[in-house]
């Protein structure tokens, strides 16, 4: 299927049987260890496919962050555009490679964004964009990426027939483990778009059904 260049797919994704044993090791001996201290990643798959495999093949879903010091999440008010955002919940992702945006993003400057992670005709694809000014200062530092336990997690429904990788539980929920990232360790990071807020605000109120709302 032909997409516009702004949205990003996944990176070629097939580790191997000794990969994906390895993968399951290492997070089986974080989930013994418990959440205090992050996985000590030393495996030579790339950190974002390691996630993907928690996400995807070992039953957990994924909340990226500034605070590596997390113990328990309760729902928060998301202030979204779409009504499934648009409520007090803990939001998390079936995926991966968006968790990491969001624990390497410094949020501490005025910045907003416009992101995605959506699954189009069998294959995942990705859109990051941020303020232009944010953008200019680089944003970037480490994070941390808190691996939760599926159960009680609802996903988002589709939206035009393309499944959601966003997924929400109105109940507190507590990480099992967590790894830190690296502003380098996420795939995209040069691919991450500038927006001019003002505009793509008043593209977004015009027309709430036109994600993503390019501006140039």
């Amino acid at each position: 299927m032909d997409l516009p260049s702004y949205w990003l797919p996944r990176p070629p994704f097939s580790p191997d049987g000794k990969t994906l044993a390895d993968f399951a090791a290492l997070l089986s001996d974080a989930v013994a260890r418990g959440p205090d201290k992050p996985i000590s990643y030393t495996l030579a798959a790339p950190k974002w496919q390691f996630l993907c495999y928690a996400a995807e093949q070992a039953g957990y879903v994924l909340h990226g962050s500034n605070n590596p010091s997390i113990e328990r999440f309760d729902p928060r008010r998301s202030y979204d555009s779409d009504a499934f955002g648009n409520r007090t919940a803990v939001y998390a992702a079936s995926d991966g490679i968006w968790p990491m945006f969001y624990a390497i993003l410094n949020r501490d400057r005025p910045v907003s964004m416009v992101n995605s992670c959506s699954d189009v005709a069998g294959e995942t694809y990705y859109y990051f964009s941020i303020s232009r000014p944010a953008l200019d200062l680089g944003p970037w530092q480490e994070g941390t990426v808190y691996l939760l336990p599926a159960e009680g997690f609802e996903h988002q429904p589709p939206i035009g027939g393309v499944r959601q990788r966003q997924v929400a539980k109105l109940a507190p929920a507590r990480p099992v483990a967590k790894i830190r990232v690296a502003p380098e360790e996420f795939p995209f990071l040069s691919d991450v778009r500038g927006h001019d807020d003002v505009t793509v605000q008043a593209r977004s109120a015009a027309d709430p059904e036109g994600f993503p709302w390019i501006d140039d």
